[in-house]
């Protein structure tokens, strides 16, 4: 940390935060925000991100506005959109911020959110980042991390901050469950049969990258065991775009299930999942929102990338382990999906059981169990 940059930051109030990927990836910034928030009393952070991190941002306290764009060189379909950009950058320069943090993962690149923040007149713009950025950048972190991953992503957000004098205690992530969405959930329950007050276990088996899932065969199996050895119900969810490939799961009806499956907002979802004994789910973007409601997890976590395990709180992280981990990819490069398809639903229910026999009485939060570096 340089006295001169924490005396630069030290005045500024009106703070873009840039996070251009998912809902995941926006919750594992909230302590960094946290951070900002806790170090510049009276500062206003606004986030700039995808529609998908917009829908996280409604339920972060830390922040007070929300700025969506579909960036042309984050992964998305839709090609360029020239006017978007432009109209993005006037919006940034019309709010006239003071300054920006760029936040990325390691095997992104800032500088093209660094030049829109340019653009945009954004006095102070700190990312880490390869390659010298010159004048893209007021103030350039070297990234370390040159060759993988070697920090989990929340502290990877937290060190960056750091760098300008910004830190805080508190280092949960952050998720905000309306009222509303509360009493919507127990209406669903109840209407299902299931008293919300008893255990209930989630099950998420989408996600939004193909190599992120754990087979359906799989669910299947895993169902028939959890119902076998726990008699708890078992509520099945899943995003709307995903309700006819987890098909399959709702006509199962194999032990004590019930479907919410496209029928949630992320509210609800939240809601569902922070009454949940357990969740059980993959890396993917309810696994991090257990994280910061302390649900304990078991995560059926694909080897595509190693920074993105739970975060303080309770869990069985599971894989089978494959030469080709670390692959950064959303489908799988080899065709094989062997990081998840040898995973044995039996180890997974034995997880199950074994977490939920130390968590009957919602355990607290535990330093999380990170996923080796190699």
């Amino acid at each position: 940390m340089s006295v001169e940059w924490t005396r630069t930051w030290r005045h500024a109030r009106r703070i873009l935060c840039v996070r251009l990927d998912s809902l995941g990836d926006v919750l594992m910034c909230t302590p960094a925000f946290r951070a900002l928030r806790d170090s510049l009393p009276g500062c206003r952070l606004t986030l700039l991100t995808s529609p998908s991190g917009a829908a996280a941002a409604r339920h972060v306290p830390e922040l007070d506005d929300v700025v969506t764009l579909k960036a042309p060189w984050m992964k998305h379909e839709e090609p360029l959109n020239e006017s978007a950009l432009q109209s993005c950058v006037a919006d940034l320069a019309a709010r006239r911020f003071d300054a920006a943090v760029v936040f990325t993962s390691w095997s992104q690149s800032p500088l093209p959110a660094a030049m829109l923040c340019h653009l945009a007149g954004i006095p102070l713009r700190l990312a880490s980042c390869r390659e010298n950025p010159y004048h893209l950048l007021s103030h350039w972190v070297p990234e370390p991390e040159r060759e993988g991953a070697t920090r989990h992503e929340v502290r990877r957000q937290l060190d960056l901050v750091a760098h300008i004098g910004c830190r805080t205690a508190d280092t949960a992530l952050s998720f905000a469950v309306p009222d509303e969405s509360d009493r919507q959930v127990h209406s669903l329950l109840t209407d299902a049969g299931i008293d919300p007050a008893a255990p209930y276990l989630v099950l998420h088996a989408g996600a939004s990258a193909p190599s992120r899932r754990y087979p359906l065969r799989h669910w299947l199996v895993l169902i028939g065991l959890l119902g076998t050895r726990l008699g708890y119900p078992m509520i099945l969810s899943g995003a709307r775009d995903e309700a006819q490939w987890l098909r399959p799961l709702e006509e199962s009806w194999v032990g004590p299930t019930h479907s919410l499956i496209g029928k949630l907002d992320l509210g609800e979802l939240g809601a569902l999942i922070r009454s949940a004994a357990l969740l059980v789910t993959g890396n993917t973007g309810p696994a991090h929102i257990a994280s910061a409601l302390g649900t304990p997890l078991v995560d059926l976590y694909a080897l595509t990338n190693p920074q993105h395990t739970p975060w303080r709180v309770a869990h069985r992280l599971l894989f089978h382990d494959v030469s080709c981990r670390n692959c950064l990819r959303s489908i799988c490069p080899q065709g094989h999906h062997a990081c998840l398809d040898s995973l044995s639903p039996r180890i997974v229910a034995e997880s199950v059981v074994d977490l939920l026999a130390g968590s009957h009485q919602r355990p607290a939060r535990t330093n999380d169990v990170a996923l080796a570096y190699q």
